[in-house]
């Protein structure tokens, strides 16, 4: 299959004042969460797109375009409903220091598979839907491009920690374990047998190797010799 390469919004306002935006309109990129989508941006630059799929909220679209503006090529942009925020219902726009006093918040830290947000959806709901669109995008880039094409899915940090657990084989409720920052890179691609983690929450590092990964193959024995090229002396 294709790999997707799984990139968070940058900091927000919201973020930055330790607000659960949900999907509140209006809420963009502040400076910071700007100057951290044009590195990711940079970065993904040596990669040849196929696409770059988005949640419709605005800071995805904002850090989407900020991702687009950087590469050479006209990759395909969707916009997914399905890779949206998770719906908090009444919990959005409360602060996390408000929240953590409410009863649900332990269960949110411990068991989120049994969470269902107040006027919202649940976490499990999330996941399915998220994981659902991953792969059906995955998919499509596939069988257009074929298995080396490259795409980019520019979501929120419990979709792609939801998406990420799944392609790990992590039941949902150990999903905190996993960590996904601002403008954050995460990698993987799908194979016949299973999902091939490359990278969780990554800001730094190389990515050009995937401008020419092949299909994906069977685990190498003992870790393999790896993708990545040595670091120029000095650097």
């Amino acid at each position: 299959m294709a790999t997707v390469i799984l990139v968070r919004h940058g900091r927000t306002t919201a973020n930055a004042g330790g607000l659960l935006a949900g999907r509140s309109l209006g809420i963009g990129l502040d400076t910071l969460g700007r100057a951290q989508a044009i590195i990711a941006g940079e970065r993904l630059a040596v990669v040849p797109l196929v696409g770059v799929v988005s949640s419709p909220l605005q800071r995805c679209r904002e850090t989407s375009q900020l991702i687009l503006d950087l590469q050479v090529g006209t990759p395909a942009t969707p916009v997914d409903e399905d890779i949206t925020e998770c719906d908090y219902g009444d919990w959005q726009g409360r602060t996390l220091m408000d929240l953590a006093l409410e009863p649900l918040w332990p269960v949110v830290q411990a068991h989120p598979s049994a969470v269902i947000f107040p006027g919202g959806e649940s976490m499990a709901a999330m996941q399915a839907r998220s994981v659902a669109a991953i792969r059906r995008h995955d998919a499509i880039f596939e069988a257009e491009h074929g298995p080396g094409a490259v795409w980019v899915a520019v979501s929120h940090g419990d979709i792609i920690k939801s998406v990420l657990a799944d392609a790990l084989g992590m039941h949902l409720d150990l999903f905190q374990r996993i960590n996904v920052g601002p403008a954050s890179v995460s990698i993987v691609r799908y194979g016949p047998q299973r999902p091939s983690v490359h990278a969780i929450n990554t800001d730094a590092g190389d990515l050009s190797w995937l401008a020419a990964a092949g299909p994906v193959a069977d685990a190498p024995i003992g870790g393999g010799a790896g993708t990545q090229r040595p670091r120029e002396s000095g650097a």
